[in-house]
């Protein structure tokens, strides 16, 4: 029997879509939170969000209950960076709705109305456990069609339910520096630090004359007033910057320049992270890392190595688990990633907290998401078996306490064409 048809006949039998309370019973519950691991617990559903988890919490007479014993239940996966809903086929005719380029719009270059929740992409990593993400702009390089700014814009975080998708606008500021930041700059990496310090600085300026600006008097600022107002979040420390960054010495000037403006930063990349694992605890800023990039495809990743996240973990740092190459059409092989840094030295539960609650934390939306405690949005999965290993897909998701449809278009695809009967179009 397919996958698709036993998780039909689970939702059909088990998972009305529009309960108001469901209990999911007999599971092994990796909360993520302060009561751990539960064995034979009980994750209690109502309007949408936690209301009781635990191995004695007492069910409603009225709830559906769906029994997950022998399975595994975790909370929602949250993908820390890429661009769902951005783009359907790379390299497509389309637009890349994701593209930052030229310099009339840079830092105020918001993709959150260019998120699209109908896209295809999203059915096939939701069915897989991903329940939110971070979607994020990036600079266009170099090409025929210009190029984008070391300032690509400000990404948005999402859940990939089918209603009230956008959770926050302007969640972070993203930032292209080391290798990428050079060819956007003229060929070094020095002009990319002068521009971003070019850009906090007319920022600061505008924060103290924005009377002058409002009166008519424009001063001669290099950014538009959108840009300017957009970096106010990341001068205040409200904005992080998600900067993409790889060379233990463009890491160790980065620390210097957030403690320099108090502002907050987020590592999207860290090939060498590692080596500077002590400055990055003691700085606070958190590594988001891809476990399996060990290989020295440039000058920035000389030192690229496995086991990066274990180190930065071990050290203090706050790790959140991405791989860079699939995070847009297969964020879902997120718990792949987070399955390899195991292997490579990180312990299990810190590697299904950093597919889960840390991504959470580390954008602030650890009170409402990230793990399964009482008042939290349910974004529940269910598992047949360990959520790392590579065989292992959901029995069944929620978002905000709704059932997701366990279908996508590759499932409809593959159970088309393993049919018996061939569709009249494909017959000979």
């Amino acid at each position: 029997m397919s996958r698709l048809v036993t998780a039909m006949m689970f939702l059909a039998f088990a998972l009305p879509v529009y309960a108001q309370t469901t209990a999911i019973v007999g599971g092994k519950v990796h909360t993520i939170g302060p009561q751990g691991t539960i064995e034979n617990g009980t994750v209690l559903i109502v309007d949408g969000r936690i209301a009781a988890v635990g191995a004695d919490v007492e069910v409603p007479a009225d709830a559906q209950t769906i029994d997950a014993g022998g399975k595994i239940v975790t909370p929602g996966l949250f993908s820390p960076f890429g661009r769902l809903g951005l783009v359907e086929v790379s390299s497509s005719a389309g637009p890349t709705d994701y593209a930052q380029r030229g310099a009339q719009f840079t830092a105020g270059f918001d993709i959150a109305d260019a998120y699209n929740p109908r896209s295809t992409l999203i059915a096939i990593n939701r069915i897989e456990g991903v329940t939110r993400a971070v979607v994020a702009p990036s600079p266009g390089f170099p090409d025929e069609t210009g190029s984008g700014h070391v300032l690509a814009g400000l990404a948005a975080i999402v859940n990939l339910g089918d209603d009230n998708v956008l959770d926050q606008r302007a969640a972070a500021m993203v930032v292209q520096l080391g290798e990428g930041g050079a060819m956007l700059s003229g060929g070094t990496r020095t002009a990319a630090w002068l521009t971003l310090r070019n850009s906090l600085n007319e920022a600061l300026d505008y924060r103290e004359h924005k009377g002058d600006f409002e009166r008519g008097m424009r001063r001669a600022y290099l950014h538009s007033m959108t840009d300017l107002e957009a970096l106010q979040g990341v001068i205040n420390g409200n904005t992080p910057m998600i900067v993409s960054i790889d060379r233990a010495s463009d890491i160790e000037v980065l620390i210097g320049l957030v403690r320099e403006y108090g502002i907050s930063a987020i590592i999207i990349g860290g090939s060498e992270a590692w080596m500077v694992a002590d400055k990055l605890a003691a700085a606070r800023i958190p590594v988001i890392v891809g476990p399996t990039a060990n290989l020295p495809g440039s000058f920035d990743h000389i030192n690229a190595r496995l086991g990066t996240a274990s180190i930065l973990v071990k050290a203090g740092v706050k790790v959140a688990i991405a791989d860079s190459d699939a995070q847009t059409h297969n964020a879902r092989n997120i718990t792949q990633s987070a399955g390899n840094a195991v292997a490579f030295g990180l312990d299990w539960d810190a590697a299904l907290r950093a597919i889960t609650l840390t991504p959470a934390e580390i954008f602030g939306m650890a009170s409402m998401t990230g793990s399964l405690e009482t008042g939290k949005a349910a974004d529940v999965v269910i598992w047949p078996g360990d959520p790392l290993e590579l065989t292992n897909y959901p029995d069944a998701v929620f978002i905000n306490g709704k059932a997701v449809p366990m279908v996508s278009r590759q499932t409809l695809l593959r159970d088309r064409y393993l049919q018996t009967e061939k569709p009249p179009a494909y017959r000979d």
